[in-house]
């Protein structure tokens, strides 16, 4: 994160309000991926920081408050830093908290990370059941590595003076593992991905022992009322205990847990002060020249992993659509997709983005000119500023995923809308559609005919229309972001301290 005035105010307001929270307890936060790496580059040893996403946003808190950080080092220099408890001390430039890493075989990370995590609960949690490949090796390495990851957590801290933090859906056994050593430590967990319906979660053969490690944890979040919801009914289809849902209580195997939405944000005011920066304009210009990006018309962009689950190739179709049956767009609107490279190791990702490349190129065949190309297709690497820069200027941004947790594209572009006002697009099957889906144009990403109107009613839509939704987006953005999410758990998690 930028070292901005606006992030040492949070820093120091997150620090104040965990330190209440936990008092003498160490915090513990647990997440497959490092907030550092140490990577070997000629022969030197070098550190990389985050780029984005919840690591860099919880890693200010950590610097602020101290504690461990236990995550996977997948750093190919991480080993040559560690002590002898596989510990190095961060941030580098001001050492405040432990980073403490486990290490994974090839083995483990071809069938816990591609395999259970990727391959069996991602599609699971993304109703998407046919990408759902259950394997008995999968299982059992995500078995380990979850036992791996409980023992050092136990080798470094003190169970019972600690609060455990567990991130994600590659952790769903590990606080029962870690209970069972310590029946008195206090575990929470947030779940970043949907949680399914219980007719989804069945077609899991393993869903019992989910649902019973994630029972484990005193205090269980998701992103939206709904995989509340799913998950209470999952529980009470698949085990015995007591369910309280107007509270969020679960009453199982002696204990009560709470489970509760937590609806993610992000670091707007980051964002916004980005996007209005010098670096975004140097950056937009940078762009414009290298993909020859057109002076005037209308700019829709899309940003994504290249992942089924954010339903690019129907987007593609809509765009198709809007050119077909709306011609007056042709030469008018040109369509920026960005797109990065996600778990190329497997085939259905490989599969994607041969047919995402392959689609565009016939698109273009098909109503581009000498002087138009209707979609630009980026793969490269971009900055943050970079980034900030094409969400400015963007009139119109297509968020058409078939499942999402949450989806922070979407307030990455609200955050990042500082000069003329754009339009957001948003599929009304993603988590940020029970926060955003009342002011944004709502789509179905599989209803293309709907879909290519709602396109062209973006474009069309008066700059005062555009401004009062934008600024009301930016008002629900601005007060949902990390800041609070991060003050709602943490609080959430002192009340139920202090009733112990």
């Amino acid at each position: 994160m930028n070292d901005t005035m606006g992030a040492t105010s949070e820093r120091n307001e997150s620090a104040s309000s965990t330190a209440h929270a936990f008092e003498n307890r160490e915090l513990v936060l647990v997440s497959n991926r490092e907030p550092y790496t140490h990577e070997r580059d000629d022969g030197e040893i070098q550190v990389v920081r985050p780029a984005g996403g919840l690591t860099s946003a919880l890693d200010p808190m950590m610097a602020s408050i101290g504690g461990t950080w236990v995550a996977w080092g997948s750093g190919d220099g991480d080993g040559d830093v560690t002590d002898e408890d596989d510990c190095v001390r961060v941030p580098p430039e001001s050492p405040s908290y432990d980073l403490k890493r486990v290490f994974l075989s090839d083995e483990q990370v071809t069938n816990y990370y591609y395999g259970y995590s990727n391959k069996v609960l991602w599609p699971l949690c993304h109703s998407d059941t046919s990408k759902m490949t259950p394997n008995a090796t999968y299982w059992r390495h995500y078995q380990d590595t979850n036992w791996q990851f409980a023992d050092a957590i136990l080798e470094q801290v003190d169970p019972e003076k600690a609060v455990i933090w567990f991130q994600d859906y590659h952790f769903a056994l590990a606080p029962r593992y870690v209970r069972e050593q310590a029946p008195d430590t206090f575990c929470m967990q947030f779940w970043h991905i949907p949680w399914p319906s219980w007719e989804v979660l069945h077609t899991c053969p393993q869903y019992r022992e989910l649902l019973d490690g994630l029972l484990a944890n005193d205090l269980l979040g998701f992103h939206t009322e709904r995989y509340c919801e799913n998950f209470l009914e999952c529980v009470s289809h698949a085990l015995d205990a007591d369910i309280d849902r107007e509270r969020g209580h679960i009453h199982y195997d002696g204990r009560t847990i709470r489970v509760a939405a937590f609806p993610l944000g992000i670091d707007a005011e980051e964002r916004r002060t980005l996007a209005a920066s010098d670096e975004a304009d140097e950056e937009w210009a940078s762009l414009r020249e290298q993909y020859h990006l057109p002076d005037d018309g209308l700019l829709a962009v899309g940003v994504d992993r290249l992942d089924y689950t954010k339903g690019i190739e129907q987007r593609l179709d809509a765009l198709e659509h809007l050119w077909e049956w709306y011609p007056e767009y042709r030469e008018k609107l040109t369509f920026v997709q960005k797109a990065s490279e996600s778990r190329g190791e497997i085939e259905e990702y490989q599969q994607l983005q041969q047919n995402v490349e392959a689609e565009i190129a016939r698109i273009n065949d098909r109503f581009g000119t000498d002087d138009w190309t209707p979609i630009v297709y980026i793969d490269d690497h971009l900055s943050l500023a970079a980034l900030a820069a094409l969400y400015r200027e963007g009139d119109i941004c297509l968020v058409s995923s078939l499942r999402d947790g949450m989806n922070l594209v979407a307030k990455e572009f609200v955050a990042s809308q500082v000069d003329d006002p754009g339009v957001l697009v948003l599929s009304e099957l993603v988590g940020a559609h029970e926060e955003l889906g009342d002011i944004a144009l709502t789509v179905h990403p599989n209803d293309t005919e709907a879909f290519a109107a709602t396109i062209e009613k973006a474009g069309e839509m008066q700059p005062t229309e555009r401004s009062n939704r934008m600024s009301r987006l930016q008002e629900q953005v601005e007060a949902n972001d990390i800041g609070q999410w991060k003050r709602n758990v943490l609080g959430e998690a002192s009340v139920l301290l202090e009733q112990r």
